[in-house]
């Protein structure tokens, strides 16, 4: 096989593990198995829940009385094995890039970069667990794992076009372009705070503080605390499953959340919506329309799943459905970008 075409087909195998993982820490964070392993990267010392079990009075008397709860450990094991592959992956890529730098099958620095963001990323989920849960290091957890799918998703985008130049690309930027590209820019920008506002509320357990829709608690503006709600650190030692946050706090949170959809949505619809209507800009065309239909798709999942009082199929779906809008709205920044044979 060549390079080039090992390199394609470890990109897209990387990506495809990358939104696995993904949507599986979403799932393990929303069935409150994230301390199903209280240790890392070992659950319990041993390498397999099955381990841990079978070692039951040493694994008790190590961890103070705890006892495994199987189900929760082999969730949280199974994401951080997909994890660890993926890491493995990004090393292979890297290694390629720096092999075959003299053909510039990929951009060095963006692969180089693409392995620090990766090992960022695995010292997060180890203190994720050995922080307890800590809001800060969870949102930050899941903000590297959106950014490293969206970089995988660049990168799968940028070889599969390799050797072929857009022709309205080969020109100067017209004006109708320039626009689109940083409307683009600033609807990714609006998608990844928004993002945060997502894990900031999941890792505060802030989900069900508004269990009705449109209004939340009976009111369109009800009572709420902001001061307490983004305190971004409180110190070590502090177990934040289920929550540290008095109610109003967690009211704030929610409605903040929702307020920041509104926002991003209308950014989003803005940017697509331009991108549409230049006849010019044919080639982002699929692009701006998957941008649409993942923001309808993405905002009645939103609403169903307050309606259904958050079951967890839904809420998973709802960070997948994320993640998935995500990558529309780079696959339109991409498609806007000149395109270097």
């Amino acid at each position: 096989m060549k390079p080039a075409d090992l390199l394609r087909a470890l990109a897209a195998t990387a990506f495809a593990l990358c939104l696995v993982v993904v949507v599986l820490g979403a799932w393990v964070r929303l069935s409150a198995a994230g301390l199903g392993c209280p240790d890392w990267p070992g659950c319990y010392g041993h390498f397999t829940p099955s381990g841990a079990v079978a070692n039951a009075d040493a694994v008790s008397q190590r961890f103070g009385g705890a006892e495994v709860e199987v189900a929760k450990a082999w969730k949280e094991m199974i994401h951080r094995y997909a994890a660890a592959t993926l890491g493995f992956l990004v090393v292979i890529i890297a290694a390629l890039a720096i092999q075959y730098r003299a053909q510039r099958l990929v951009s060095l620095p963006f692969a180089l970069g693409l392995l620090v963001l990766v090992v960022v990323q695995g010292i997060f989920g180890a203190l994720t667990v050995t922080w307890q849960l800590k809001p800060l290091i969870v949102t930050g957890h899941l903000v590297l794992g959106m950014t490293t799918l969206a970089l995988l998703w660049w990168l799968m985008l940028t070889l599969w076009r390799r050797g072929r130049v857009w022709q309205s690309h080969a020109e100067a930027p017209t004006d109708p372009l320039r626009q689109a590209r940083r409307l683009a820019i600033a609807a990714l920008v609006a998608l990844t705070l928004q993002i945060a506002l997502g894990g900031w509320t999941s890792s505060n357990y802030a989900a069900t503080a508004c269990p009705d829709f449109p209004q939340c608690q009976g009111a369109w503006w009800p009572d709420t605390d902001f001061r307490d709600a983004f305190i971004p650190w409180r110190g070590l030692g502090i177990n934040y499953e289920g929550g540290v946050l008095d109610h109003p706090a967690r009211v704030a949170v929610h409605l903040t959340h929702r307020l920041g959809a509104i926002a991003a949505t209308v950014m989003l619809l803005w940017a697509a919506l331009i991108v549409l209507r230049q006849r010019r800009l044919n080639m982002a065309h699929g692009a701006a329309t998957a941008v649409l239909a993942m923001l309808g798709l993405q905002l009645l999942i939103g609403i169903f799943m307050v309606m259904r009082g958050f079951p967890l199929w839904l809420a998973t779906a709802h960070n997948a459905g994320a993640a998935l809008l995500l990558l529309a709205v780079v696959a339109l920044n991409r498609a806007l970008q000149p395109m270097r044979s």
